[in-house]
Protein backbone atom coordinates (compact mmCIF):
# COMPACT_ATOMS: atom_id res chain seq x y z
CA UNK A 1 0.00 0.00 0.00
CA UNK A 2 1.14 3.31 -0.92
CA UNK A 3 1.86 5.42 2.21
CA UNK A 4 -0.94 8.49 2.66
CA UNK A 5 -0.20 10.28 5.76
CA UNK A 6 3.29 10.60 7.59
CA UNK A 7 3.94 12.51 10.64
CA UNK A 8 7.58 14.08 11.64
CA UNK A 9 8.41 15.29 15.31
CA UNK A 10 4.65 16.75 16.03
CA UNK A 11 5.14 18.80 19.05
CA UNK A 12 2.57 21.09 20.61
CA UNK A 13 3.05 23.95 23.01
CA UNK A 14 0.13 25.48 24.90
CA UNK A 15 0.86 26.87 28.30
CA UNK A 16 2.91 23.80 29.07
CA UNK A 17 3.82 21.15 26.59
CA UNK A 18 0.82 18.94 25.62
CA UNK A 19 2.68 17.09 22.65
CA UNK A 20 6.24 16.30 23.12
CA UNK A 21 7.22 14.41 19.48
CA UNK A 22 5.21 11.97 17.58
CA UNK A 23 5.96 10.53 14.58
CA UNK A 24 4.32 8.20 12.82
CA UNK A 25 2.83 6.73 9.03
CA UNK A 26 -0.40 6.01 7.88
CA UNK A 27 -0.73 3.54 4.81
CA UNK A 28 -3.39 4.32 2.19
CA UNK A 29 -6.78 2.62 3.68
CA UNK A 30 -6.10 1.78 6.74
CA UNK A 31 -8.39 2.36 10.27
CA UNK A 32 -6.19 3.71 13.19
CA UNK A 33 -7.82 4.60 16.52
CA UNK A 34 -5.79 6.92 18.90
CA UNK A 35 -6.02 5.86 22.40
CA UNK A 36 -4.46 7.35 25.70
CA UNK A 37 -5.42 9.01 29.17
CA UNK A 38 -7.67 11.94 29.15
CA UNK A 39 -6.05 15.60 28.21
CA UNK A 40 -2.89 13.40 26.27
CA UNK A 41 -3.67 15.60 23.21
CA UNK A 42 -5.60 13.04 21.13
CA UNK A 43 -8.18 15.55 20.02
CA UNK A 44 -5.11 18.25 19.63
CA UNK A 45 -3.04 15.90 17.45
CA UNK A 46 -6.17 15.02 15.32
CA UNK A 47 -6.86 19.04 14.81
CA UNK A 48 -3.13 19.30 13.79
CA UNK A 49 -3.63 16.73 10.93
CA UNK A 50 -6.39 18.48 9.92
CA UNK A 51 -4.88 21.74 9.01
CA UNK A 52 -7.19 23.04 11.65
CA UNK A 53 -4.58 23.50 14.81
CA UNK A 54 -1.33 24.78 13.93
CA UNK A 55 2.11 22.51 15.41
CA UNK A 56 4.82 23.80 17.35
CA UNK A 57 6.65 21.97 15.36
CA UNK A 58 7.19 19.48 13.35
CA UNK A 59 5.26 18.72 9.91
CA UNK A 60 2.58 16.41 8.30
CA UNK A 61 2.58 15.38 4.69
CA UNK A 62 -0.64 14.30 3.10
CA UNK A 63 0.35 12.39 -0.18
CA UNK A 64 4.16 14.08 0.20
CA UNK A 65 2.34 17.82 0.74
CA UNK A 66 2.95 19.67 3.57
CA UNK A 67 -0.22 20.34 5.52
CA UNK A 68 -0.67 24.05 7.06
CA UNK A 69 -2.89 24.76 9.41
CA UNK A 70 -6.33 27.34 7.70
CA UNK A 71 -4.57 26.17 4.39
CA UNK A 72 -6.90 24.52 2.05
CA UNK A 73 -5.24 21.14 0.93
CA UNK A 74 -5.51 19.98 -3.02
CA UNK A 75 -6.85 16.33 -1.30
CA UNK A 76 -9.66 17.33 1.05
CA UNK A 77 -9.50 15.82 4.65
CA UNK A 78 -12.78 15.41 6.56
CA UNK A 79 -13.51 15.76 9.85
CA UNK A 80 -16.20 14.08 12.33
CA UNK A 81 -16.36 15.90 15.73
CA UNK A 82 -17.83 14.81 19.39
CA UNK A 83 -21.50 16.91 18.47
CA UNK A 84 -22.92 16.50 15.61
CA UNK A 85 -22.54 20.43 14.85
CA UNK A 86 -25.74 20.26 12.17
CA UNK A 87 -28.08 23.08 11.67
CA UNK A 88 -31.43 22.77 13.29
CA UNK A 89 -33.09 25.16 10.74
CA UNK A 90 -31.69 22.76 7.74
CA UNK A 91 -32.82 19.45 6.22
CA UNK A 92 -30.39 16.35 6.48
CA UNK A 93 -29.85 16.81 2.93
CA UNK A 94 -29.25 20.41 2.78
CA UNK A 95 -26.46 20.19 6.28
CA UNK A 96 -24.66 17.53 3.63
CA UNK A 97 -24.87 19.61 0.78
CA UNK A 98 -23.67 22.89 2.55
CA UNK A 99 -20.11 21.77 3.02
CA UNK A 100 -20.21 21.75 -1.17
CA UNK A 101 -21.28 25.31 -1.71
CA UNK A 102 -17.53 26.66 -1.06
CA UNK A 103 -16.03 24.10 -3.78
CA UNK A 104 -18.52 25.70 -6.75
CA UNK A 105 -20.46 22.74 -7.28
CA UNK A 106 -23.92 23.39 -8.88
CA UNK A 107 -27.15 23.41 -6.22
CA UNK A 108 -28.77 20.16 -8.35
CA UNK A 109 -25.08 18.28 -7.94
CA UNK A 110 -24.81 19.32 -4.03
CA UNK A 111 -28.00 18.10 -3.45
CA UNK A 112 -27.69 14.53 -5.60
CA UNK A 113 -24.07 13.82 -3.75
CA UNK A 114 -26.04 15.02 0.10
CA UNK A 115 -28.71 12.32 -1.60
CA UNK A 116 -26.03 9.90 -2.51
CA UNK A 117 -24.12 9.84 0.77
CA UNK A 118 -26.79 9.58 3.11
CA UNK A 119 -27.79 6.74 1.41
CA UNK A 120 -24.26 5.71 2.12
CA UNK A 121 -24.76 6.16 6.03
CA UNK A 122 -28.17 4.49 6.42
CA UNK A 123 -30.45 7.38 5.92
CA UNK A 124 -31.94 6.79 2.79
CA UNK A 125 -35.70 8.05 3.24
CA UNK A 126 -34.92 10.60 5.66
CA UNK A 127 -33.07 13.43 3.20
CA UNK A 128 -35.98 15.86 3.87
CA UNK A 129 -36.41 15.42 8.16
CA UNK A 130 -34.55 18.04 10.65
CA UNK A 131 -32.31 16.75 12.85
CA UNK A 132 -34.51 17.95 15.89
CA UNK A 133 -36.88 15.23 14.68
CA UNK A 134 -34.55 12.11 14.48
CA UNK A 135 -32.51 10.39 17.05
CA UNK A 136 -28.83 11.05 17.93
CA UNK A 137 -27.19 8.50 16.22
CA UNK A 138 -29.23 9.33 13.19
CA UNK A 139 -27.37 12.75 13.65
CA UNK A 140 -24.19 10.88 13.56
CA UNK A 141 -24.98 9.46 10.58
CA UNK A 142 -25.62 12.22 9.06
CA UNK A 143 -22.41 14.15 10.52
CA UNK A 144 -20.49 11.25 8.76
CA UNK A 145 -22.32 11.74 5.92
CA UNK A 146 -21.19 15.50 5.21
CA UNK A 147 -17.77 14.35 6.05
CA UNK A 148 -17.54 12.17 3.46
CA UNK A 149 -19.83 13.76 0.78
CA UNK A 150 -16.27 16.28 -0.09
CA UNK A 151 -15.08 12.89 -0.78
CA UNK A 152 -12.03 13.11 1.22
CA UNK A 153 -8.65 11.32 1.28
CA UNK A 154 -8.07 11.17 4.92
CA UNK A 155 -11.40 11.29 7.60
CA UNK A 156 -10.76 11.97 10.83
CA UNK A 157 -13.14 11.51 13.79
CA UNK A 158 -13.20 12.62 17.04
CA UNK A 159 -14.87 10.32 19.88
CA UNK A 160 -17.82 10.63 17.33
CA UNK A 161 -19.86 7.97 19.56
CA UNK A 162 -18.96 9.25 22.79
CA UNK A 163 -22.45 10.87 23.12
CA UNK A 164 -25.05 7.80 22.22
CA UNK A 165 -25.71 5.17 24.58
CA UNK A 166 -24.23 1.67 24.45
CA UNK A 167 -26.79 0.11 22.26
CA UNK A 168 -26.56 2.96 19.73
CA UNK A 169 -22.52 2.95 19.85
CA UNK A 170 -22.16 -0.37 18.97
CA UNK A 171 -24.72 0.00 16.27
CA UNK A 172 -22.70 2.69 14.87
CA UNK A 173 -19.32 1.29 15.13
CA UNK A 174 -20.73 -1.63 13.09
CA UNK A 175 -21.79 1.22 10.99
CA UNK A 176 -18.23 2.90 10.68
CA UNK A 177 -16.95 -0.31 9.76
CA UNK A 178 -19.04 -1.02 7.01
CA UNK A 179 -18.51 2.82 5.64
CA UNK A 180 -15.03 1.73 5.84
CA UNK A 181 -15.13 -1.04 3.93
CA UNK A 182 -17.41 0.16 1.52
CA UNK A 183 -15.43 3.57 0.56
CA UNK A 184 -11.89 2.91 1.43
CA UNK A 185 -11.20 5.66 3.01
CA UNK A 186 -8.15 6.51 5.26
CA UNK A 187 -9.68 6.71 8.54
CA UNK A 188 -7.78 7.99 12.04
CA UNK A 189 -10.63 7.47 14.85
CA UNK A 190 -10.00 9.09 18.79
CA UNK A 191 -11.38 7.63 21.31
CA UNK A 192 -11.29 6.85 25.05
CA UNK A 193 -12.24 3.04 24.99
CA UNK A 194 -9.80 0.51 24.56
CA UNK A 195 -13.41 -1.86 23.56
CA UNK A 196 -13.74 0.54 20.82
CA UNK A 197 -10.91 0.86 19.42
CA UNK A 198 -10.40 -2.81 19.14
CA UNK A 199 -13.59 -3.55 17.91
CA UNK A 200 -13.11 -1.07 14.90
CA UNK A 201 -9.30 -0.16 14.23
CA UNK A 202 -6.53 -2.11 12.01
CA UNK A 203 -3.91 -0.35 13.79
CA UNK A 204 -3.79 1.41 17.36
CA UNK A 205 -1.78 3.44 18.62
CA UNK A 206 -1.29 4.13 22.29
CA UNK A 207 -0.36 7.82 23.21
CA UNK A 208 1.65 8.73 26.64
CA UNK A 209 0.46 10.50 29.05
CA UNK A 210 0.77 14.70 28.79
CA UNK A 211 3.40 15.35 27.09
CA UNK A 212 2.35 12.81 24.99
CA UNK A 213 4.15 10.57 22.74
CA UNK A 214 3.97 7.27 21.40
CA UNK A 215 3.72 4.48 24.27
CA UNK A 216 2.43 2.15 21.83
CA UNK A 217 1.78 1.29 18.34
CA UNK A 218 0.00 -2.47 17.84
CA UNK A 219 -1.31 -3.66 14.41
CA UNK A 220 -4.67 -5.11 15.22
CA UNK A 221 -4.62 -7.98 12.82
CA UNK A 222 -6.07 -11.05 15.30
CA UNK A 223 -2.84 -12.20 16.19
CA UNK A 224 -2.94 -11.23 20.13
CA UNK A 225 -6.53 -12.38 21.55
CA UNK A 226 -9.06 -9.69 21.82
CA UNK A 227 -9.85 -10.02 25.64
CA UNK A 228 -5.59 -10.31 26.47
CA UNK A 229 -5.34 -6.92 23.65
CA UNK A 230 -8.02 -5.34 26.07
CA UNK A 231 -6.13 -6.15 29.11
CA UNK A 232 -2.88 -5.08 27.88
CA UNK A 233 -4.13 -1.77 26.77
CA UNK A 234 -6.46 -1.42 29.85
CA UNK A 235 -3.03 -1.58 31.63
CA UNK A 236 -0.88 0.61 29.92
CA UNK A 237 -3.52 3.65 30.48
CA UNK A 238 -3.81 2.44 34.38
CA UNK A 239 0.38 3.04 34.14
CA UNK A 240 -0.08 6.66 32.21
CA UNK A 241 -2.54 8.18 34.51
CA UNK A 242 -0.53 7.07 37.59
CA UNK A 243 2.37 8.41 35.97
CA UNK A 244 0.44 11.58 35.49
CA UNK A 245 -0.86 12.12 38.45
CA UNK A 246 2.52 11.28 40.42
CA UNK A 247 3.46 14.21 37.67
CA UNK A 248 0.81 16.36 38.93
CA UNK A 249 1.83 16.06 43.03
CA UNK A 250 5.23 17.04 42.65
Amino acid sequence: MAVKLVLSGIGKDFLIPVIDTVSFSVEAGEFVCLLGPNGCGKTTLLRIIGGIEPATRGTVLLDGKLVVADQRHDRPVGMVFQEDRLLPWMSLRDNVALVLKPLGRPLAERRAIANRYLGVVGLRGFEDYYPGRVSGGMRQRAAIARALAIEPDVLLMDEPFASLDAQNRRIMQNEVRRIWRETGRTILFVTHSIEEAVAIGTHLIMLSARPARIREAIRNDGRVERAKLIDDLNAMIMEEVERQQGGASL
